[in-house]
């Protein structure tokens, strides 16, 4: 619950990691989703205004070096533990999550995010899109219980 897996390939991003092992990780949604496309599409090794492009507000990550997209619900801010099966075009992370950053827009109640609020969207690699994820459709550690 205070770590994140992710598969990175190489990039300019991959470059940055390997400099200073601090990194955010936005949630995109369907409101951000065309500019989030762009930055998965296009390096800013080839387009330095790449950022720019995409009108997202950039600010300074509270508890790790690294920019937050302030245009996004929910940021994660994270500092790399370890690199895994490491090579010249790719490798994981496992990272240690310092910090959530949430807009109180999408917070429940209880003050905890409440990502159905936020329109999340979910890469869909069979056909290639993109898919809204809804909202929720059962209670974990609770529902399976009717089974005992």
């Amino acid at each position: 619950m205070k770590e994140i897996f992710i598969s990175m390939g190489s990039h300019q991003t991959t470059l940055n990691l390997n400099r200073n092992g601090e990194f955010t990780v936005a949630f995109a949604t369907v409101d951000t989703l065309v500019a989030a496309d762009f930055v998965g599409i296009v390096s800013a090794k080839n387009d330095p205004k790449k950022m720019e492009k995409t009108g997202w507000t950039i600010a300074k990550a509270e508890h790790v070096n690294a920019p937050v997209f302030t245009d996004f619900p929910m940021t994660l801010e994270c500092r790399i533990r370890e690199k895994l099966d490491e090579s010249e075009t790719d490798y994981y992370i496992i990272a240690e999550i310092v910090n959530i950053l949430v807009d109180e827009r999408y917070l429940a109640e209880d003050g905890k995010p409440a990502q159905e609020k936020m329109r999340l969207i979910s890469y869909d690699p069979v056909h290639h899109g993109y898919l809204e994820l809804g909202g929720r459709v059962g209670n974990a550690f609770s529902d399976g219980k009717k089974l005992k």
